[in-house]
């Protein structure tokens, strides 16, 4: 998860919304990813969708199954539903996301097999993002 704060850092220094995101197979990490939507202008470039493509290429094929994804937020329903797609192994998620979160829409948008961990230094996640989000209001 401390890959994935980098990340997301990069992404507050892009003027980004700063989510970040790392996908692990075996013990490495297989890709990186933050946020792109504005500098892509792009609504779908989450950093969990930059991170599906990239782990996609390197593995050789649509399926993550043994794989796991860190995520400095929970993953919006559009990335849960790209996370079911590629059957991710497993998710773990730092900061919840009350009004965007996946949960909200409830666990069936993931895979079946999927394992969800969640409040994986959370308090640093959601910090970050209220950082960003004061530094935009003032």
């Amino acid at each position: 998860m401390r890959e994935a704060l980098k990340e997301a850092m990069t992404a507050f220094g892009k003027d980004e919304v700063p989510v970040g995101c790392v996908i692990v197979s075996g013990s490495g990490i297989i890709a990186r990813a933050h946020n792109l939507t504005e500098t892509l202008n792009d609504p779908t470039a989450h950093a969990e969708m930059q991170a599906i493509t990239a782990a996609a290429q390197v593995v050789g094929g649509k399926y993550l199954n043994d794989c796991t994804l860190y995520v400095t937020l929970e993953p919006c329903p559009m990335c849960a539903g790209a996370l079911f797609w590629a059957q991710i192994g497993k998710i773990v998620y730092g900061a919840a996301d009350p009004k965007r979160g996946f949960s909200l829409s409830g666990a069936s948008l993931l895979h079946p097999k999927t394992i969800v961990e969640s409040g994986v230094l959370a308090g640093e996640s959601a910090r970050l993002l209220q950082r960003f989000f004061r530094k935009k209001r003032s």
